[in-house]
């Protein structure tokens, strides 16, 4: 514990994290300082594309890192683009677009908005299923490949919708959560975690960290945002007895640039620290502190690639090969305990 006190001492934790500082001194949180990767894109677009993807531009880019995961989870004898009944390898909650990351050309991802958006919707909702079921699911007569994808895609959200609707009729656990978006996909992804579902991803996101102007202020509430769902979130988990199951990672495309800009906030920045949070992290810091003075145009020079990080994950979390899922091979960082 000692130890733990000293590290946080010297990171300096915002004081809008308090939630963290306990997590840390719990020995739930790594922090991965120096993220990055070579020669920067400073484009939200194509940075997020770049982590999403661990591909350039240059490359094809159809799935992400996460759905190439998903796709080797399916059956190898499944031809379709269908979740089988009882298996949705990811979920993605909220109301942005999907992110890349889960993009799959083996599976289908749902995402959903709300719980009551996800649900067939109808004055007697079994009627409407079973009707709608047996349309998609009927054998069709010659081949017609847009409408095969449609009926895969249909039978997809069916079997997704009905595991879910079933999986989340007790959602509350008695754990108060912030009112905030992230802190109600939070909620959610706790229920979810104490149903049958075998579904090993879930992904939220939370933006407004684009702090051009006006920095202090802004940033402080967003972290104070993140630092109150994320630490109901765990005291959640632990409550159903689930915590040693979860490893959050969380993660941005790029850091912030040092010198403050005209309107007092900061601009794209090239490297930034990641958190892995959960009960078997090795906390603390890793990685070595960026100099202030030894920069790069004004920016913090990146010494840890974020696809080590991924890999660290898929192999040691996953139990999954990594090269196969991120194009090449990084090595493994020690952020997790054997």
């Amino acid at each position: 514990p000692d130890q733990v006190l000293r590290i946080n001492d010297e990171l300096g934790l915002h004081p809008s994290l308090s939630g963290f500082h306990q997590l840390l001194e719990n020995g739930q949180l790594a922090i991965v300082q120096g993220t990055g990767y070579p020669n920067p894109n400073r484009s939200h677009f194509e940075s997020m594309d770049i982590w999403h993807t661990c591909k350039r531009k240059t490359e094809q880019r159809n799935e992400g890192w996460l759905g190439r995961y998903a796709g080797i989870q399916a059956s190898p004898t499944r031809g379709d683009a269908s979740v089988s009944s009882g298996e949705i390898p990811a979920v993605h909650l909220g109301r942005e677009q999907q992110p890349l990351a889960l993009a799959s050309e083996a599976v289908v991802v749902p995402s959903i908005r709300s719980l009551d958006q996800f649900r067939l919707q109808g004055n007697t909702p079994e009627s409407v299923r079973a009707s709608v079921e047996l349309l998609v699911r009927k054998k069709q007569v010659g081949a017609d490949g847009l409408l095969d994808f449609v009926a895969s895609s249909t039978r997809s959200a069916l079997d997704a919708s009905k595991q879910v609707e079933q999986s989340t009729r007790n959602l509350s656990s008695g754990t108060p959560y912030p009112s905030t978006r992230l802190a109600e996909k939070l909620r959610i992804v706790a229920s979810l975690l104490d149903s049958p579902l075998e579904t090993r991803i879930y992904y939220v996101t939370i933006d407004g960290f684009d702090t051009h102007g006006q920095q202090e202020g802004a940033h402080a509430s967003l972290l104070g945002q993140l630092d109150g769902a994320v630490s109901a979130f765990f005291e959640d988990i632990q409550a159903r007895g689930q915590s040693s199951r979860v490893l959050m990672m969380c993660f941005s495309e790029f850091g912030r640039r040092l010198k403050e800009n005209a309107s007092e906030g900061t601009d794209h920045g090239a490297a930034a620290p990641m958190f892995l949070l959960g009960e078997n992290v090795k906390p603390g810091v890793h990685g070595t502190h960026p100099s202030l003075t030894d920069l790069d145009q004004g920016d913090l020079k990146h010494h840890t690639d974020f696809r080590q990080v991924y890999a660290t994950v898929l192999e040691k979390w996953m139990q999954t090969a990594s090269q196969p899922l991120l194009g090449a091979g990084f090595p493994a960082l020690p952020l997790l305990r054997a």
